[in-house]
This record gives structure tokens, sequence and C-alpha cells, in this order.
């Protein structure tokens, strides 16, 4: 099974991604790396995301946040690439969770990504990953992520 038909077997339906502002790219190559700009997640059951983890939203709520960025950065990388099979590796995740003052679980928030990652690209999905929390994300989101793959 394809990478893009694990994502829509997992109920992600595949999409184009472009940034929506003109001197943005959703993602650059350079040599062999795949560079992704920042994602955050999309509306769920039609509501956008709009609050902290720990004070809105859950940790539970805060991991199929990020699992659901992983799966707009798997269709950035689409996007860019035509085609996931060209991803060699990921090779290093950046996550930040809009959080709370003292807020402990970033982890646990991002082990949504990585999950998802994991299932769609097996041992390719394996990376080094960066969870920190932040006092505030575009539009108020709970999950904004980075991510590099090693491309072939």
């Amino acid at each position: 099974m394809t990478p893009e038909e694990k994502l829509e077997a997992l109920g992600y339906p595949l999409e184009e991604r472009t940034s929506g502002y003109p001197p943005m790219a959703v993602g650059k190559i350079a040599g062999n790396l795949l560079y992704l700009s920042g994602a955050t997640p999309p509306p769920r059951d039609g509501a956008p995301w709009d609050g902290k983890v720990g004070e809105v939203y859950s940790v539970e709520q805060g991991y199929q946040a990020a699992r659901d960025v992983a799966a707009v950065q798997l269709m950035m990388a689409r996007s860019v690439l035509g085609d996931l099979g060209r991803i060699k590796q990921a090779v290093k995740v950046l996550g930040m969770v809009n959080c709370v003052a003292g807020f402990r679980d970033t982890s646990k928030v991002m082990n949504g990504f990585s999950d998802l990652l994991y299932e769609v690209l097996g041992e390719k999905g394996r990376h080094a990953r960066s969870a920190v929390g932040m006092a505030a994300l575009p539009g108020n989101v709970p999950v904004e992520v980075e991510t590099i793959f090693e491309i072939e």
C-alpha cells in the first residue's frame, strides 16, 4: 500500500496544498532535503480549532490536532514532490503546542503527529523531534508543526 493509500485509509482524503500567500511556499527543496513550512490543523467536523491545550483542549484533543497536522504535512510534501514515495526518511520535526503556562505534556500532544507519520511511512517516518510550549500560535490553533524530510 502506498503512503497516499494509507492516508486515505486512515480517513484523510488527499488534497493539494498551497500556501495561500504567494511569497511563501509550502515547502522548499535544498539538495536532498525538503523543508516544509509550518502547518496547523484543518477544521474538524466543520469547526475551526481555537484555543490552548490545557484550557480549551485536553491532551487527547491536542493529540488529535497534531495527528491531523501530520496528514496536512504529508499532503504538503506530496504537493511539492508529486509522490510521497520520494520520501527517504523523516529527519526532524518541530512541534509547537499552544498551551497554558506550566503545561508539561507537550510531548504527549506531539505523539499524535509522530504516530501518524509512523503509521503512514513506517520506519521512514521515525524522526528526531522537539515539542515545545508556546504562548500563542496563528489563529489561536493548538498545534503548529514544521518538518524536514530527506528525499530521493
